[in-house]
């Protein structure tokens, strides 16, 4: 049965109230159309196209209508989700992201980058029922969708503001936890203002993550829809650099503010060789690319590293984004390092997936000792030692265990670090009595307060390094008490 019959046989059943939920668990999942993989691997167009109208409706139907809502409780914002659901099964897909929007004001790039396999999808009644999570109802592409549809259709409406309270607001950051806060707490009719220290404003969205998973027109649609809302956005401002939080609420009389300056300290191997030249951390490798536009030579703000083998250790989502952007700067050969297998991988299946069509060899059971130069000082190669997994460690991921002797070499002319990100700890020491841990994280307390009276912090500066919608989940915790202490 081709889409359009499908599309036929489940709308005449929904339009006469005959589709039991046995046929709903029959429906066949819809797939995600993409861009042919040896093509896109050289362009930074998106990848994943997006469902059409008919493939939106179909896969919406597979939804059962679960009354306790096992998905809404996947979900770190609590997105309304059969009810979201229901409306796009019935075609309304305005509707559909007007209910989305109710706890969350980013769906096109939650669509794009959350992992609703681990979330909403993984506690999905259906994958459960099918005894397979991957056959979940797809919740990540169908907020997607709607949004997109709502974005092509100029349907986008401003969210309502209260009226204005005299109170300011500032929040420190733009990525996802400080647009979340930026939202709600204006919409409660406070004055706010978001302090970025790049040029652009997104945080990650926008320096993170590549141009052909999250394209950064959307980014810029949702941060026009906080400028129309009343939002005052100040770039090139580093909080600790150009001015202290302490400052912004004393001598610029902010009432409260809000640090989300996110996670930004890249973590090395700390191994021979690493400053050679042509070893990157991933997040100076996507930065340039992203936020500088690297791949564009003719008007880029930085310049290409031009190499043809690129080895990335690492095996998170970050690492596949290095890997992916390799080929699309120009790179002929691409190999993943990693310690462990496939299995243990924290990256998404999907993105995975979409590496290994592009063309990314990878390496498992492997991880570099030492980078080898060349007599000019740049990079010519990655000593690499194997290893054999050993008894899980306390994440329940199987450990790495080395295998005496077994060092060889791989020969590449570019190097690219993805161990994650540390926490940046210049907010901690340009602001007197803000109480971090060890690893440099902000303590808070159940609503998001710090240790000083009228700030609040969220995001992977109290989390480490997350993802987004964890991110907004924390921003919607921080914004609902900063609004309830403002109103006292």
């Amino acid at each position: 049965m081709t889409t359009q019959e499908l599309y036929n046989d489940i709308s005449a059943k929904v339009a006469a109230g005959t589709l039991t939920p046995k046929e709903r668990m029959a429906i066949p999942q819809q797939e995600m159309p993409v861009a042919e993989p040896k093509e896109r691997a050289r362009l930074m167009s998106e990848v994943a196209l997006g469902y059409s109208a008919e493939q939106a409706i179909i896969e919406a139907n597979r939804c059962l209508q679960c009354k306790n809502a096992p998905c809404m409780k996947g979900c770190p914002v609590s997105v309304p989700i059969p009810q979201f659901l229901d409306q796009v099964a019935h075609g309304e897909f305005k509707k559909a992201v007007d209910l989305i929007k109710t706890t969350n004001l980013l769906p096109a790039i939650c669509g794009r980058v959350c992992p609703q396999e681990t979330q909403c999808q993984g506690v999905c009644t259906i994958g459960k029922s099918l005894k397979n999570p991957e056959k979940a109802v797809s919740i990540g592409r169908l907020e997607r969708f709607v949004a997109d549809y709502e974005r092509a259709n100029n349907m986008q409406t401003v969210p309502a503001v209260a009226p204005a309270t005299g109170k300011k607001v500032a929040v420190i950051g733009s990525g996802p936890a400080g647009l979340t806060v930026a939202a709600d707490v204006r919409r409660a009719g406070h004055d706010v203002t978001i302090f970025e220290a790049f040029h652009k404003a997104g945080g990650v969205m926008v320096y993170g993550i590549p141009e052909f998973r999250l394209p950064k027109t959307i980014v810029a649609k949702e941060i026009d829809m906080l400028k129309e809302m009343g939002v005052e956005f100040r770039t090139n401002f580093l909080a600790g650099r150009t001015g202290t939080l302490e400052q912004l609420l004393k001598e610029q009389g902010f009432d409260a503010a809000f640090i989300g300056t996110g996670a930004g300290l890249p973590k090395f191997l700390r191994i021979e060789g690493e400053n050679l030249i042509g070893v990157f951390s991933a997040n100076e490798y996507l930065t340039r690319a992203n936020l500088m536009k690297a791949y564009d030579t003719e008007h880029s703000a930085t310049p290409l590293y031009k190499a043809k083998h690129v080895v990335v250790c690492g095996g998170g989502n970050v690492a596949m984004d290095a890997a992916r952007m390799a080929f699309r700067l120009g790179a002929e050969e691409v190999d993943v390092v990693y310690r462990r297998t496939r299995n243990e991988m924290p990256a998404r299946r999907e993105e995975v997936a979409h590496a290994e069509e592009e063309g990314v060899n990878f390496r498992f059971l492997e991880n570099p000792v030492k980078i080898l130069g060349d007599e000019n000082g740049r990079v010519c190669g990655v000593q690499v030692l194997s290893y054999e997994l050993g008894e899980p460690d306390e994440s329940g991921r199987r450990s790495p265990v080395a295998v005496p002797g077994s060092e060889h070499n791989i020969e590449c002319d570019a190097m690219i670090v993805a161990l994650g990100n540390g926490s940046n700890p210049l907010m901690e020491k340009t602001t007197p009595g803000l109480k971090v841990d060890d690893r440099g994280h902000i303590l808070v307390d159940d609503t998001g307060m710090t240790s000083i009276e009228g700030v609040w912090a969220g995001g992977d500066i109290v989390l480490g390094a997350a993802t987004v919608i964890l991110a907004m989940g924390e921003g919607r915790r921080a914004a609902a008490g900063i609004n309830a202490y403002l109103s006292k």
